[in-house]
């Protein structure tokens, strides 16, 4: 991906700052299937460290299942999986979520059937609902798959909803988002009483940024702020008080094939350090269910 040469310098964080980062495209590049995303070692010391400076108040937000963020992620922060139904407020914690309905059957095997005519099309299972990738499989999948799907959430559109990703489509129930989960972790310690960030790249990450810039925060979009996932990590290694991963930071190339300065060599003030709020009544509450957001 090549970075356009007037890109502004990302705001630094503010004080107080409560922190959401979305996963696939933001802290790490797409990849060609979900299991073959590449995690930069250095990623995950600047994201324990952050979320030390930060007093907990940082998670990251993703469509994907909590699995997943687990094992690519296997860090003692809150995470938020599946857009949202899926919450976990620390290690040990439960993961917890509203009480979702499921799609049915029929519809999974309706999928299944349409991504076995095209070779590369992937179906993705998830708790409450599926996705299907065509990113390999061409436009043709992707247009089958919109009609496919978009017929099926027709039959309960009370319930259900379709939702436009990279090169794929998802079948999600109605009444979570990213911005359900960030407006319920705002009400509590450590997120309450901060000023929300979110970063994302996606149309699933336009809800959590404008339920960010609603709560008086900030929402970034990557490839306006930052460019790459490499340059995000180096601001967030600035911030953490680290300095940036050297490949990181020159792994971005500008098509005249010249390597672009390390966005790291301007560190931006590290936030200061708050004591930590009291977590009296914290127990574990779902994310309080919204309307689907467009």
């Amino acid at each position: 991906m090549s970075v356009p040469s007037s890109l502004p310098e990302p705001p630094p964080l503010p004080p107080r700052a409560a922190l959401f980062l979305d996963f696939d495209g933001t802290l790490v590049e797409i990849a060609p299937t979900p299991d073959a995303v590449r995690v930069p070692p250095a990623l995950l010391s600047v994201l324990g460290r952050l979320a030390r400076r930060l007093d907990g108040a940082l998670a990251v937000v993703s469509g994907r299942p909590m699995r997943d963020l687990d094992r690519f992620l296997p860090l003692p922060v809150v995470k938020v999986g599946d857009h949202g139904a899926a919450l976990r407020l620390g290690p040990g914690a439960p993961v917890i979520g509203p009480h979702l309905p499921l799609p049915p059957p029929e519809w999974r095997a309706r999928a299944a059937a349409l991504a076995e005519r095209f070779p590369g099309a992937l179906l993705e299972e998830k708790a409450h609902g599926f996705v299907l990738h065509y990113r390999l499989a061409g436009p043709e999948a992707g247009e089958a798959a919109r009609e496919l799907l978009s017929a099926l959430v027709a039959e309960q559109p009370e319930r259900f909803a379709l939702l436009a990703a990279r090169k794929a489509w998802e079948v999600r129930p109605r009444g979570v988002s990213k911005a359900s989960a960030v407006a319920a972790l705002m009400t509590r310690p450590p997120f309450a009483g901060r000023v929300p960030v979110f970063v994302g790249d996606d149309a699933t990450d336009e809800e959590g940024m404008a339920e960010a810039r609603s709560g008086g925060g900030i929402g970034l979009r990557l490839q306006d702020a930052f460019g790459t996932p490499a340059r995000l990590r180096a601001w967030l290694a600035a911030h953490a008080g680290e300095e940036a991963d050297v490949s990181a930071a020159t792994e971005e190339k500008m098509d005249e094939g010249q390597a672009r300065p390390a966005t790291a060599t301007r560190r931006p003030a590290a936030p200061p350090r708050h004591a930590a709020p009291s977590r009296s009544g914290s127990g574990a509450v779902p994310p309080r269910p919204q309307g689907a957001r467009s």
